[in-house]
């Protein structure tokens, strides 16, 4: 140990004397609060550096470096991934879902740099997605690793988790009720006494450090020149419904999409059919380029005309269907690119994605009903804003992350109601149809989602390796009955696997089923085991998701079943007790409050 080591590992001791624990966390929750804002703030300064470089000098018109400079980001990203980082740091948000529900809150230490190096490379050369899931991903990482580096426990840990996650989204969009909003209802983490004020304390202390660094002013320059009329309602609840179905097809494409990519399978096959549909879509369409903050800010203050600057469709930008004709293009093929983006070797996410899609679909809605006279005057600039929180709240399940979030980006508080109306119809406009949201759908195929029903919580969170009990001994079907007897006194158990020479399970032997015959030595060298072994009541597939488990133990009535792998060979066997127990554990360690 040298001269560091122990100085901290005093200090460690120092503070399980003198400071409780409780008051510790609250400090630690400060520290990733400044952490994750600096690191936004380094992500944003990073992405405007590369873009400034490359799009300031572009002309007005068809502009062919399109189709280059977006080849030249993923495969930059791609090439840092596959060989420095080696490991995949796509999907932030799901992978902080994993590592909650399946790896106790543990983030790998690259995690902290490598999705902000990889990101800002991509969408600064025009990849089509967000920086948020990168720095949240990244804001996660901090809070488990600085959790882990003072010792903490698993449930403080995961606490830390959050807060990592609550201060990236506060510092990178300055919105710190959204912060704390997104990580109740996206990552799942229920709130109790002493979990609401460390989440608190990042989200703000984030917040703040981003305002003393880039300023007071909202994200977005939006001024409500239009009152909202409560006789628009209807109107909005029907752009909700629109955006439900908006946030659907997007889900459902990029699911469809990302699963062709990943059949490719070399690295250099996926890059190629990425960069080839990345850098024709933007050429052919240029507001794909990037995030598209740009692009949303003309929308919110009603300039649209200059979008097709730098497209093929500059002759038309002056046409009244012109505009909608090109925008709804732009929200066919958003999807395709953001997919292309990520399946092609770069890194980003759909926060981004979702705010751009929802902006457009608002605009298309009100501009669309605009043309006709009996549902003319509506406001594009209010029903832009309202689109950013309906496909918000549909794509990602998350209809207060939605409200809170676009009126703290936009200063449009006064549209708190409608915000309110568009997020709740969307969401349950989606929840027809998908019953998780693109963050969590993979998770919960594999039944590795954790929620905020407790029940199926816990039962996530159970180690199963912990629960599989392999001290039985095994039988083969040629045995005797003789044999079977020496092998029952030497065993504590009343349940016998019988297995082939392969390791393959034939069945089990239960003692109440040869009590009647064991004590009868005459019989011994007369019963074979194949003669009294019966069939398992039930078997669990290794990896079976312990809901599912639970599910077999219920249907069978069983309070003990064999376990096998794929291919049918005895592992071991699940006990209804030794899960009672686990749950008991698990429930206390996690779910208990102070």
């Amino acid at each position: 140990m040298d001269k560091n080591e122990g100085l901290f590992y005093r200090f460690l001791l120092w503070r399980s004397k003198n400071v409780q624990e409780k008051h510790f966390v609250l400090f630690l929750s400060f520290l990733v609060g400044i952490c994750t804002a600096v690191a936004a703030i380094m992500l944003k300064q990073l992405i405007h550096f590369i873009q400034r470089m490359f799009i300031q000098n572009m002309d007005i018109g068809a502009n062919y470096m399109f189709l280059i400079y977006p080849i030249v980001g993923i495969l930059l990203a791609g090439l840092f991934v596959k060989y420095i980082v080696r490991d995949d740091i796509s999907h932030g948000v799901t992978k902080i879902l994993y590592a909650i529900s399946q790896r106790k809150s543990r983030i790998k230490p690259h995690n902290m740099w490598s999705s902000l190096a990889a990101s800002s490379v991509t969408i600064g050369f025009g990849g089509s997605v967000g920086a948020e899931a990168p720095i949240v991903l990244t804001g996660a990482a901090i809070g488990s690793n600085l959790g882990r580096a003072f010792r903490m426990e698993q449930k403080t840990l995961m606490l830390l988790v959050g807060c990592g996650a609550a201060g990236a989204i506060a510092g990178i969009f300055k919105a710190p009720i959204a912060g704390l909003v997104f990580v109740i209802e996206v990552l799942m983490l229920d709130l109790t006494m002493t979990s609401v004020m460390p989440l608190l304390i990042s989200s703000v202390t984030a917040a703040t450090v981003s305002y003393i660094f880039t300023g007071t002013d909202a994200m977005f320059k939006f001024s409500q020149t239009e009152i909202f009329e409560i006789g628009r309602i209807p109107y909005v609840l029907l752009l909700g419904v629109f955006c439900g179905l908006v946030s659907l097809y997007f889900t459902r494409v990029m699911n469809k999409v990302e699963g062709l990519y990943r059949k490719l399978g070399t690295f250099w096959r996926k890059f190629l059919l990425g960069g080839v549909m990345l850098s024709i879509l933007i050429f052919l369409f240029p507001p794909l380029y990037g995030e598209g903050y740009d692009t949303i800010e003309s929308l919110l203050n009603g300039q649209y005309s200059h979008l097709m600057d730098l497209s093929l469709f500059y002759g038309i930008k002056d046409s009244y269907w012109g505009i909608l004709v090109f925008l709804l293009l732009i929200l066919l093929t958003k999807v395709f690119a953001s997919s292309a983006t990520n399946g092609g070797g770069g890194c980003g996410g759909i926060f981004a994605p979702s705010l751009f899609l929802g902006c457009i679909a608002g605009f298309i809605f009100a501009h669309t009903s605009n043309y006709f006279e009996i549902t003319r005057y509506l406001s594009e600039k209010n029903f832009a804003l309202l689109g950013m929180a309906g496909v918000m709240a549909g794509v990602m399940h998350a209809p207060l992350t939605g409200v809170f979030l676009i009126a703290e980006l936009t200063g449009g508080y006064d549209l708190f109601l409608p915000l309110m109306i568009v997020s709740i119809s969307s969401y349950l406009t989606i929840i027809m149809f998908e019953p998780h949201s693109i963050y969590s759908m993979r998770l919960a195929q594999k039944g590795e989602l954790l929620t905020h029903h407790k029940d199926k919580a816990v039962l996530t969170l159970l180690n199963v390796d912990g629960i599989i009990e392999k001290e039985f001994v095994t039988v083969h079907p040629d045995m005797m009955l003789g044999d079977m007897v020496k092998v029952i006194a030497q065993s504590g158990r009343n349940a016998f696997p019988v297995t082939d020479k392969d390791g393959i399970l034939l069945g089990i032997v239960l003692l109440d089923n040869i009590r009647n015959i064991m004590f009868r030595p005459e019989l011994y060298n007369r019963f074979k085991v194949s003669k009294f072994m019966v069939s398992a009541p039930g078997r669990i597939v290794l990896n079976t998701p312990m809901e599912k488990v639970m599910q077999v133990f219920d249907d069978t009535k069983a309070w003990n079943l064999p376990v096998v792998d794929e291919e049918g060979h005895y592992i071991g066997f699940m006990s209804k007790s030794k899960i009672f127990n686990s749950y008991r554990e698990v429930l206390v360690d996690h779910f208990s409050g102070d």
